[in-house]
């Protein structure tokens, strides 16, 4: 009799695992040419039933059903062929693919106080103020040089002003949102500003004008820079954040290196100015 309960046991369990395994095969509902199992359909519900606004289990199946039918709908009517479709199939695959292999990574990124004193020291917020002589962006090539005209002959005579920075802004400036403050900019960093207008004003000691005029999209500055955070006044949230996003811009440049290394690339530079 020992020897024949671990076989009974065995049995049993045999005999459950079946159950359970039929269970969770049994189809809960048929549309169409598809099969809802009721593993399918718990483990779809598990995912939604802790919201806060989840649907009952009745609402729930219906949205299935639903979704089943819309699909098969769809390929019914071939929409897979639209070239709206197979791009937005396209968009979905390239997100899936960043989601697969750099997610874990993102999440892992991990910024210390050193890095981001390191990244101020590169990156400060400056304060600036500014005289702007605007044009228009559709503006022609010789309205744009009377702008700069304008802006070279202001600019000679600001050199030489001893008048406050502050009170030559509201009389020259063109920015209407800001010339009755003096043209003041506030602070700003590498993110906030245009790419060369932020690396003029780097180099340039707090009180002193920028040697040469700026040019944007906005049109010609003259900038005055007024001041230079330190790195314990200045905001760290911004600080780590970009120090984050650099590390998650390395993340991405290291793997399509890698993958470009796999496809024969071409590009027509010619046709890209």
């Amino acid at each position: 009799m020992m020897r024949k309960k671990p076989i009974l046991s065995l049995a049993i369990s045999f005999l459950l695992l079946f159950v359970s395994a039929t269970a969770f095969g049994q189809v809960i509902a048929t549309v169409g040419k598809k099969k809802i199992t009721l593993k399918e359909f718990n483990s779809k519900y598990d995912q939604v039933k802790n919201l806060a606004n989840a649907p009952s289990k009745d609402l729930f199946l219906e949205d299935l059903i639903r979704y089943e039918i819309g699909v098969q709908e769809a390929e019914k009517r071939n929409l897979d062929r639209d070239p709206i479709v197979q791009e937005l199939i396209r968009q979905q695959l390239y997100k899936s693919l960043l989601e697969k292999e750099l997610s874990k990574k993102v999440k892992n990124i991990r910024v210390s106080n050193k890095e981001m004193k390191a990244h101020y020291r590169r990156n400060p917020e400056i304060r600036t103020s500014h005289i702007l002589f605007e044009h228009r962006k559709d503006a022609t090539a010789k309205q744009v040089a009377a702008t700069k005209k304008r802006a070279e002959e202001i600019f000679a005579q600001v050199k030489k002003s001893n008048r406050p920075f502050a009170e030559l802004a509201k009389l020259y400036s063109d920015n209407v949102l800001n010339k009755n403050i003096g043209g003041d900019v506030g602070w700003q960093n590498r993110i906030t500003l245009v790419p060369n207008y932020y690396n003029a004003i780097k180099q340039v000691k707090t009180g002193r004008i920028v040697p040469k005029l700026i040019r944007t999209k906005e049109g010609f500055h003259i900038v005055k820079v007024t001041g230079r955070r330190s790195f314990e006044d200045a905001d760290k949230s911004k600080i780590r954040a970009a120090v984050f996003e650099e590390k998650r811009k390395s993340l991405f440049d290291d793997f399509f290196k890698k993958l470009k290394s796999k496809y024969n690339i071409s590009v027509n530079k010619r046709l890209v100015k």
